[in-house]
């Protein structure tokens, strides 16, 4: 073999690495993840310059753009902090300080993530139940869906702070109003999904189990429910992630003293945007954690029902 042909050999003998990668889901992923930490550092120089010039010129100091361009990253109260700011900031509030201090990032996220659990769960419940309701009783269809649907018209910022003053009112404080929030937003994806689903099955399916002399309640387990489990793992990833937002939202009009949602409201009360920004990423970490085990548990149980993957 000539060394021409050796060369061609090696050349053709598969893809690219860049190919491969960009195949799959990584490639794309650390495209976009590098496009989107260039276009935060220009929007950093960009919002943080004219402060630092201010500066600059109050000080009667002489600057280059190079220094301009350090400054903006290394400000103390930025208005868009840094990435490595963001990151210094959470490495320091969750592994340097102890997981009871207040000013661990664990210890808030693990007030939010409690209620937000519990909300999910009621919320998948309620949602599941009314979905179930709704597709066997007409007179549900009619009725409940038309106010299913309206009740999310009604912004979670102006429906919170009632919910937490009425629940205060007769005793229940602390975990239980921040998980009604939760519940409120996410049995709505649970509902439709679940209604969705439970309707998926083709009249030829239904007309089969018929023909078996099912009754509704077989119908539902071994042919409506088994089809509705995409549907409902397909809500479930959304619900999971809203309830995290409703329970961060029922943090904010109590002027709680933990929870993300409080931090969030104490960074703003002091101006300290890059404490803000580290609840915020940290928020992002556990949405992003919750739908992952989600997506995990749908293939576990589609595997279970015999899905090919």
């Amino acid at each position: 073999m000539t060394s021409d042909s050796a060369s061609l050999s090696v050349t053709y003998a598969g893809p690219s690495l860049w190919i491969r990668m960009m195949a799959g889901t990584t490639g794309p992923v650390i495209v976009v993840l590098l496009a989107f930490v260039v276009i935060w550092h220009v929007a950093v120089i960009y919002l943080n310059a004219p402060t630092q010039i201010d500066r600059y010129n109050r000080a009667g100091q002489d600057w280059t753009a190079a220094q301009l361009i350090s400054d903006t990253m290394m400000q103390e109260r930025p208005i868009l902090p840094a990435p490595h700011q963001v990151a210094q900031e959470m490495y320091k509030t969750i592994f340097t300080v102890g997981i009871t201090s207040k000013r661990s990032l664990v210890y808030h996220s693990w007030v939010t993530l409690s209620s937000t659990l519990l909300g999910f769960g009621m919320g998948t419940f309620l949602g599941i139940l009314l979905a179930v309701g709704i597709v066997h009783v007409i007179t549900l269809e009619k009725s409940l869906m038309p106010w299913v649907i309206s009740s999310q018209t009604i912004p979670i910022l102006a429906i919170a702070p009632m919910i937490v003053v009425v629940l205060g009112a007769i005793g229940l404080k602390g975990l239980v109003p921040k998980a009604i929030i939760s519940t409120y937003l996410c049995f709505f994806p649970v509902t439709i999904g679940m209604v969705k689903g439970l309707r998926s099955p083709d009249h030829i399916q239904l007309d089969l189990m018929r023909t078996y002399n099912a009754s509704k309640w077989q119908t539902f387990w071994a042919l409506r429910w088994p089809s509705a489990m995409p549907f409902l793992f397909a809500s479930l990833k959304v619900a999971i992630a809203i309830s995290l937002v409703g329970a961060i939202v029922g943090e904010l009009p109590t002027g709680a003293q933990a929870g993300l949602g409080a931090r969030l409201l104490a960074g703003s009360y002091y101006g300290q945007t890059i404490q803000i920004w580290s609840a915020l990423f940290t928020a992002a970490f556990i949405a992003g954690m919750m739908v992952y085990g989600v997506g995990r548990m749908e293939r576990r149980v589609l595997e279970r029902m015999g899905a090919r993957p």
